[in-house]
């Protein structure tokens, strides 16, 4: 199995000469996101297949949603399931390669207003399901409703 750490990673971008199209800026606190979302055309989520990241749903997700760009994700069970039906992206399986390359193509040859769309659908399921005010209201109406059956 090949490892694919930010040194193979380099590796791969300089030794097919791919600079021009791939930025590599390493890490950066997680307050600098916006930033980088904004400035993106398409966020890329990715897991192991492992039978416990299938129950998961990586906080990345939300986030992709929430900054209304399409998500590209390489995953398996609740977070491909959730893209999937959101219409906010293309899923391939965990760890699959030539899917997920198959997906980026796909991506790829989209409309621009296509992608556009997928972006909007993200924010709108965010916004349904994930936004925090919305899930507070929920909270404390499920909370209101205990107090009430004492």
């Amino acid at each position: 199995m090949i490892s694919f750490g930010s040194s193979w990673v380099e590796q791969q971008v300089k030794g097919r000469d791919l600079s021009r199209r791939f930025h590599l800026p390493g890490r950066y606190p997680i307050q600098s996101m916006p930033h980088f979302f904004a400035r993106a055309d398409v966020m890329l989520v990715t897991l192991k297949r492992e039978p416990i990241f299938a129950l998961t749903l990586p906080g990345k997700i939300q986030s992709y949603l929430a900054c209304g760009k399409p998500i590209i994700a390489a995953l398996d069970g609740e977070g491909a399931i959730l893209v999937r039906e959101s219409g906010a992206g293309l899923s391939c399986p965990a760890q699959d390669a030539d899917a997920l390359a198959k997906a980026v193509l796909a991506m790829h040859r989209m409309h621009e207003e296509e992608r556009k769309i997928m972006g909007i659908r993200g924010r709108e399921y965010y916004e349904l399901h994930f936004d925090r005010n919305m899930l507070i209201n929920k909270l404390t109406g499920w909370m209101q409703e205990l107090i009430n059956e004492i």
